[in-house]
Order: C-alpha cells, then sequence, then structure tokens
C-alpha cells in the first residue's frame, strides 16, 4: 500500500499528490516515471515523477482526470492509498551543461517538463521555458518553471494568459531571438510535440521528446508502448521515454494511441453512471 499523504487541486480536474514510496524517492531521478494500480482489478497507468523527497520518502505526482482511472485518481484524498507503485522506470534524462536549452510543456505535460528543466538548470545551462494550455485556469506550475528558468514564456489558447497561440508560436520567437541553443526538450500533447519536432528540424536543433504511448507493463515484455524511432522499433518503458524527436513517427503513434478510444470511453461513461446512481467513487 502506498498513502496519499497530500492533494491538492491545482487546475481544474488537474490534482498534485504527494505519495509515501520511500525507496522510489531515494532511486528516483529526472526523467524517470512510476506506474500505478489505484484500486484492485484496476487499470495500471503511468505517471511521471515530478519531484521526490528522499528524507520524507515522499514522491510527487500530477495527474489530469481524463479517463476512468485518472477520474478515480483524482478523487483520492489524504489518508487514501494505492494499490501498487513501481518505478522509478524509464531511462532518466541525460542531464549535460550543454548551454542555452529550451523547455517546452503542454498541458500537463508542463509537469513533466519542469523536471527536466530544473535539472538542466541546477547542471549550470541556461534555460528558456514555454508553457502552454487551453486558458489561464489551466495554467499549472507557472512559479515551478519561473524559478528555474533564465526567461519563461507562456501561452494560452484564447490569449487569457500571456502570449495568445500556441507553445510553438513562442518557439518561433525565441528561435528568432536566441542563435546560442543547443538543445530543444519538449513534452505534451502528441500534435504538439509533433509540431515542435517539426519547426526545430528546419534549424537542425537537437530536440528530445518525452513519448505517452499506452502503457502496460513497464518491463518492455507487453510490446504495448512500441514506438517507431529512426526505422528502429523501440520500447518507450524501457528504451525511453525520452527519444530523439526528429527520428519519432509521431503519425504511427499518434494513430496507435487511438487504440482503445471507444473501450475507453465505454468503460469511462460506466463509471460515471455508477458514481451518479450510487453516489461511489470507484
Amino acid at each position: 500500500m502506498y498513502p496519499v499523504i497530500s492533494k491538492t487541486t491545482i487546475a481544474p480536474g488537474i490534482s498534485r499528490l504527494e505519495v509515501e514510496a520511500p525507496l522510489i524517492a531515494k532511486k528516483r531521478k529526472p526523467g524517470n516515471f512510476v506506474i500505478v494500480m489505484p484500486v484492485e482489478k484496476g487499470e495500471r497507468i503511468p505517471l511521471t515523477i515530478v519531484e521526490s523527497d528522499p528524507e520524507n520518502g515522499t514522491i510527487t505526482l500530477i495527474v489530469q482526470a481524463i479517463g476512468k482511472t485518472t477520474h478515480i485518481i483524482n478523487k483520492m484524498e489524504a489518508g487514501d492509498h494505492f494499490i501498487d507503485v513501481v518505478g522509478p522506470l524509464g531511462e532518466p534524462t541525460p542531464i549535460k551543461n550543454v548551454g542555452t536549452v529550451v523547455c517546452v510543456g503542454g498541458g500537463v505535460g508542463t509537469a513533466v517538463i519542469y523536471p527536466m528543466a530544473k535539472a538542466l538548470k541546477e547542471a549550470g545551462n541556461r534555460v528558456i521555458g514555454i508553457i502552454g494550455a487551453r486558458n489561464r485556469e489551466m495554467v499549472i506550475l507557472k512559479n515551478e518553471m519561473a524559478d528555474c528558468s533564465d526567461e519563461l514564456h507562456i501561452t494560452t489558447d484564447d490569449g487569457s494568459y500571456g502570449l495568445k497561440g500556441f507553445v510553438t508560436d513562442a518557439l518561433a520567437q525565441v528561435i528568432d531571438e536566441n542563435k546560442t541553443i543547443q538543445s530543444v526538450y519538449t513534452t505534451g500533447p502528441l500534435p504538439m510535440m509533433k509540431a515542435v519536432a517539426e519547426q526545430t528540424r528546419k534549424f537542425e536543433l537537437h530536440t528530445m521528446a518525452s513519448l505517452n504511448p499506452i502503457m502496460m507493463d513497464g518491463t518492455g515484455m507487453c510490446g504495448a508502448c512500441r514506438v517507431s524511432v529512426g526505422g528502429e522499433l523501440k520500447f518507450t518503458c524501457v528504451d525511453g521515454p525520452e527519444f530523439d524527436a526528429h527520428k519519432v513517427n509521431f503519425n504511427e503513434l499518434i494513430q496507435r494511441n487511438k487504440t482503445y478510444f471507444n473501450q475507453e470511453k465505454k468503460s469511462l461513461d460506466a463509471y460515471n453512471e455508477k458514481c451518479k446512481t450510487r453516489g461511489a467513487n470507484v
């Protein structure tokens, strides 16, 4: 059992949870993730370890309620517990002092880009942060990103905060104004990461994308998280989650991520109906 120590709502449908997992907290590095199971006979889903506190034995997870399992997690409160938390998994982000780097996060992907940006800053890099959301309410980790960025650019689709537009609009401006950028890191919705990769390809800027495919066992055995990178088959859970964005076949990955769309919708609808009729949380 892995107790929830605290839970905070940081945006509509998005929660931050501190979870007691002392062994994971000691070994976690930026870029690592866990696979969690909130209830018995439930789904196992991957979540980025946003932060860890080895002294207190806790890890920080940020979850957006989209499917049935993330809705269940978002209803958890301090005192509840996860049935299982497995990790740290995946290859950690390679952290080097290369000069100027740009960290681009979209939506809840900001929770993934933040630990990378923080580690890159601590390594001595000049960090330019770009984060985006649909509107002002959905902007997350603004203060945390500001603390580890030499510059922070915020975009919203509707213009209610920061620059009106997409993260790629801010990225175009940043690239135009900074001729010494060495690397770009990006994470968020797959179409967004694809757009970032196409934008940086023109300038031959080294770009790493943290991928978020369907994932099941987290050990490379099931093959659910397979992705084509440079024409080779890779497993995101053990070979990633970060890959050279210019080599990722995003079109294939976007299509593959839609595989269980109908089943996921059916499961969420049934769960919502159960909550409505029985007043149940799970």
